[in-house]
């Protein structure tokens, strides 16, 4: 009997207009026939309303949706949560939101999402940290890592120590510091692409 297809699941954490950027650089490169489901967290307050849906949209051709409790995730397209939610992944498909008002959990998004990801999808899991402050994303990447997933970050080049050197710094060896673009090849080559 043949096994199921599982897609790949690419999650992508970053903080500020910055980390804004480059999730729209990244997801630009990346085409709507992407064999993985893309989950993307993103430092913002709870209790303002938020486009990025409508951002991010406009910046790529996956499906860009904000994910509801115990949605059954699909390939090709991009799931956020909403402003007052944190996106996990519970099971082998289904999303989770956390509750996060009151900023509850707000700098910890990434590892939320990541750890997440390392425990339910494991050597499924690309695990992506762009910029932003702080050291959010370090810990879920170094449990991607050793669930067997892929790590990578975007080279922090000449910034002030964040999110991206600190990863770097962190418990567990990165499998790629390098421009969105190089992140998005990589992606591509190891998620592929869905076939009609």
């Amino acid at each position: 009997m043949t096994q199921p297809h599982l897609p790949m699941f690419v999650a992508i954490g970053a903080s500020g207009s910055e980390g804004l950027d480059d999730i729209r650089d990244l997801l630009g490169a990346l085409p709507a026939t992407l064999d993985a489901i893309v989950m993307v967290v993103l430092h913002r307050p709870s209790d303002q309303i938020s486009h990025l849906r409508e951002v991010l949209a406009r910046s790529t051709r996956l499906r860009v949706l904000i994910a509801t409790e115990t949605e059954s995730l699909e390939p090709g397209t991009c799931y956020i949560g909403a402003p007052d939610e944190h996106l996990t992944l519970v099971d082998t498909n289904l999303a989770h939101m956390v509750p996060g008002e009151d900023n509850r959990l707000r700098d910890r998004t990434v590892d939320t999402l990541f750890n997440s990801l390392a425990l339910h999808a494991g050597n499924r899991t690309i695990g992506i940290v762009l910029s932003g402050w702080l050291s959010d994303g370090s810990r879920g990447l170094a449990a991607i890592h050793a669930s067997g997933g892929l790590t990578m970050v975007l080279d922090p080049g000449h910034k002030p120590r964040g999110m991206q050197q600190n990863a770097i710094d962190f418990d567990g060896p990165i499998s790629l510091i390098g421009t969105a673009a190089e992140i998005a090849a990589l992606v591509i080559e190891e998620a592929g692409i869905l076939v009609p």
